[in-house]
């Protein structure tokens, strides 16, 4: 359900603005209209945004550096959290340096090992002494003996194919060698292995200097970056203001939920702030506030994924919520694993921060609803129920569908949800433009359940030919009428009736491949079944006939293998859903989309989503 909004327009004087936008700010409730133009550029409120960002790094990364069960200091030091900041942004600095230091130096230490101990002091004095040593490296097959006697060249080391060689000749002697030259560090191996210590032992020592920092100060950062955000909120509103009567009157909008208006109005009236209110227009582009039961709820975050409804149409959440939940039982389609989904849930729920508790919640309800159609199907952990010689399971075999009756299953699914969608498509429009411009989907409404009614019970009720036939007239009749003629009754009829034809060419068309889009419903949850019988096959045939051992290959290959099928066939379940949901039931409800979420200009608060 979509809360109903009202529009605000206050005019204050500039003395008091100030002082109105913080007590505004307390109410939490104002959601600030921006111009239509938009804010121009400013340097101010650009810096502000970008010292967010920093800061929300810093926390993020200083969250992973505290142990498990510290405990955070909360006494925090006024105005020192951008001091704070740059502090632990140049101790992460610091500590990065020196891992890029650190990787060279192992870089060089592997390139220096191969030749061995020896003294660049030594090397500087044959050079003095007029020799002239050069280092190479070379594949041991294109290493020529010649190059011995030629120019003096000394093996040092083979590491695999690879040779490498010194060479000692007189200055100004050319060295024709088809080799690769090698230039020395200017540490030897052992002194980079003490420079490999030292630089170790710093980076522990700044990674201990951060966490005690982490420890002492997030809460202080996380009150500095609650302190940026309310400058950058307060900020915008500034911009978004209009000054009127030579900037002596200040002139700000917003949006305001009937249900907080009270709270709102309350200070207004208190303080003699002029204001008045306006119930939005179809025109008006209201923000959207959502509020659902906890069941439909959970499925919030689903929808915002693709788009949020405008103010004016209906929020299709608790429309969809139930069958999104059905639609991933039977892809996921195996009662197994979605007892393991419900465990999962129920034991990391208590485990993680409240704002993942939606999703676990979700997934717990998700996972009920696999068990469920998961028995439906008769599948456990890739075992065929409907097979089995279980004597309790005969008493429930009668409840399960084999592949022909999930297949026919998925399609009257699709079908009663497009019906769905184009009952709500048409009440949505009853009610935002009146009878008149919902007669059309109301024409299609009638002739589909009439006809399609008459059929199934003319095949399967035994209802009488006659009465059937006439049931054909009536509802193709009323219906006609309603698509050919009455579509829009301000326009000619004769331009009606071609509208009408149209529009059944595309009825026509369109339906007959969203039905045939939930076939994938049943091909998910077969496909599903099918691998993990697969993998129970696998790990019998492949588990061999040795005691105590092969139970163990056994359950190592099922719980392999199943621990993939879940992961596939779960990706599978909760995309394929969505797709439905978003393409076929969207379109057929008449879905039009375009809302912008309602954001409160308030005191900034930790977000509770993850979307």
């Amino acid at each position: 359900m979509i809360v109903k909004m009202k529009r605000y327009s206050f005019l204050v004087y500039h003395r008091q603005y100030t002082e109105f936008l913080d007590k505004v700010r307390e109410t939490g409730v104002l959601h600030v209209i921006e111009k239509p133009e938009g804010i121009a550029e400013n340097d101010a409120l650009r810096e502000k945004m970008q010292l967010a960002a920093r800061t929300k790094t810093v926390i993020n990364r200083i969250e992973k550096l505290i142990p498990k069960g510290a405990i955070l200091k909360t006494e925090t030091k006024e105005n020192a959290g951008l001091e704070l900041l740059i502090n632990i942004e140049n101790k992460f600095s610091a500590k990065e340096s020196l891992e890029q230091k650190l990787q060279l130096a192992e870089r060089d230490r592997e390139r220096m090992e191969v030749w061995g101990k020896f003294s660049h002091e030594r090397i500087q004095q044959l050079r003095n002494a007029g020799f002239v040593l050069n280092f190479f490296s070379c594949n041991l097959r294109k290493f020529d003996q010649e190059w011995e006697v030629l120019y003096n060249a000394f093996e040092i080391d083979t590491v695999g194919t690879t040779r490498y060689f010194v060479t000692v000749t007189k200055p100004g002697e050319p060295v024709e060698i088809d080799a690769d030259p090698v230039k020395l560090s200017s540490n030897t191996a052992e002194q980079l292995d003490v420079l490999i210590n030292d630089y170790r032992a710093a980076i522990e020592n700044e990674k201990s200097e951060l966490v005690n920092l982490a420890v002492e100060n997030k809460l202080a950062l996380k009150e500095f970056q609650a302190q940026v955000i309310g400058d950058i909120d307060y900020s915008k509103v500034l911009l978004h203001t209009r000054s009127e009567a030579d900037d002596k009157v200040m002139l700000l909008e917003g949006w305001c939920p009937e249900e907080s208006e009270n709270q709102l109005n309350t200070y207004l009236d208190a303080s003699g702030i002029y204001y008045e209110t306006t119930i939005p227009t179809e025109e008006d582009k209201v923000p959207v506030k959502l509020k659902n039961n906890k069941f439909a709820k959970l499925y919030e975050m689903i929808g915002e994924l693709y788009d949020m409804p405008n103010y004016h149409e209906l929020d299709l959440t608790p429309f969809f919520a139930p069958f999104y939940m059905l639609f991933f039982g039977l892809c996921l389609g195996d009662a197994g694993y979605g007892f393991i989904l419900v465990l999962v849930a129920i034991f990391a729920r208590s485990k993680v921060k409240p704002s993942l508790k939606p999703i676990l919640s979700l997934l717990a309800w998700l996972g009920g609803a696999t068990v469920i159609l998961g028995t439906i199907s008769g599948t456990f952990f890739g075992y065929n129920l409907l097979e089995s010689e279980i004597p309790w399971l005969e008493s429930i075999k009668k409840f399960m569908l084999n592949p022909d009756q999930l297949f026919y299953t998925a399609l009257i699914i699709g079908v009663v949800q497009i019906m769905f969608g184009m009952i709500i498509k048409a009440v949505g429009k009853m009610r935002r433009f009146g009878l008149a411009d919902s007669l059309s989907t109301w024409g299609w409404i009638i002739a589909i359940l009439g006809c399609g009614g008459t059929y199934l019970f003319s095949s399967y009720g035994g209802i009488q030919p006659e009465i059937a036939k006439w049931a054909y007239i009536i509802s193709g009749g009323i219906g006609g009428l309603l698509i050919f003629v009455l579509n829009d009754i301000k326009r000619n009829p004769l331009i009606n009736i071609g509208a009408g034809l149209w529009d059944t060419y595309n009825m026509a068309t369109g339906l007959l491949g969203d039905v045939l889009s939930y076939i994938r419903l049943f091909a998910l949850g077969i496909s599903g079944a099918v691998m993990g019988f697969v993998f129970n096959d696998l790990a019998i045939q492949l588990s061999g006939d040795i005691p105590v051992v092969s139970p163990i290959i056994m359950i190592v290959i099922m719980l392999i293998g199943h621990s993939i099928n879940i992961f596939m066939s779960g990706l599978s379940a909760f995309v394929h859903p969505m797709r439905l949901t978003f393409v076929e039931f969207y379109k057929n409800s008449g879905f039009e989309g375009g809302g912008k979420k309602y954001k409160p200009f308030a005191q900034y608060k930790e977000e509770e989503s993850l979307f």
